[in-house]
């Protein structure tokens, strides 16, 4: 039997014995970052996010990306933070085993959900920004694990493109092992050489990519930073029109930087911006 992968290309689907129990987890952090020229601008840039990315709205999200892997939804654990910030959890599980469970169930903010080595969702939110520098961050971390045959890759593309993040940093892992039917042990069941090749073209040409592999421990690592083409796209209640040349290149210079540095994950000095 033939399986068609997300890139196009078909592959033999494996003959396991019993069942496939290799985990498969991707973690996002995506970044979006903007610029505010008031105190009282940055405390609505957080209201703005607060609305905009509450745990009802992910918790949509994440339904959508169970639909996409083909995963069914068990069980649900929300908590929106004050001041700021959201979580949500959902536990998941190969459609097929699915069958005969319980339907879903939704925990309260006392509930402590754990569920090790088996499938899950999960979406955590940090906006934040910096007293006086005008540079506000929020950054969503996201969690696919999953077991089986379902493969978190296939969501990619819908959150990449449901976040507009301008900073991308991915994980995926693929532990433990199954069986063939010969006893052989398989430790991946699926062709990868880098999580780009599960990326839509569109994606590609946004980005800046850069790729850290370990393919002997199959670990894949994408670092991702979009292209600086407007820099209206990252005021917040204003425009370039609203201020002059001088300030422009001012809060370009900031821009930069703040995307430069979660990009490398380093402090970065100020020299090289100010002679741009």
């Amino acid at each position: 039997m033939e399986k068609r992968t997300s890139t196009g290309k078909t592959r033999e689907k494996i003959k396991l014995y019993g069942f496939n129990n290799l985990t498969k987890t991707l973690s996002f952090n995506l970044y979006e970052i903007c610029y505010t020229k008031t105190v009282q601008d940055r405390k609505a840039y957080i209201e703005y996010i607060n609305e905009q990315y509450n745990a009802e709205r992910l918790t949509r999200i994440l339904h959508e990306v169970a639909n996409i892997i083909g995963a069914r939804v068990l069980n649900i654990a929300v908590q929106d933070y004050e001041p700021q910030g959201s979580s949500v959890t959902i536990l998941i599980c190969d459609d097929v085993a699915g069958e005969h469970l319980l339907p879903p169930t939704i925990s309260g903010p006392d509930t402590l959900l754990a569920h090790l080595d088996k499938s899950h969702l999960t979406v955590h939110t940090y906006p934040e920004y910096h007293p006086d520098g005008g540079v506000c961050t929020f950054r969503t971390d996201i969690d696919i694990s999953t077991c089986g045959e379902i493969s978190p890759l296939n969501a990619l593309n819908y959150l990449i493109n449901k976040f507009d993040a301008d900073i991308l940093t991915m994980d995926y892992r693929v532990r433990g092992f199954t069986r063939d039917i010969t006893g052989k042990k398989v430790f991946i069941d699926h062709d990868l050489v880098s999580i780009q090749d599960y990326l839509d073209e569109s994606i590609i040409e946004k980005y800046s990519m850069i790729d850290v592999n370990v393919y002997q421990e199959h670990i894949f690592h994408t670092k991702c930073k979009s292209r600086f083409d407007d820099i209206d796209e990252y005021f917040f209640h204003f425009s370039k029109d609203d201020i002059c040349a001088e300030e422009i290149a001012e809060i370009t210079a900031k821009l930069n930087k703040e995307r430069d540095e979660i990009f490398y994950g380093r402090n970065m000095g100020w020299g090289y911006y100010e002679e741009q």
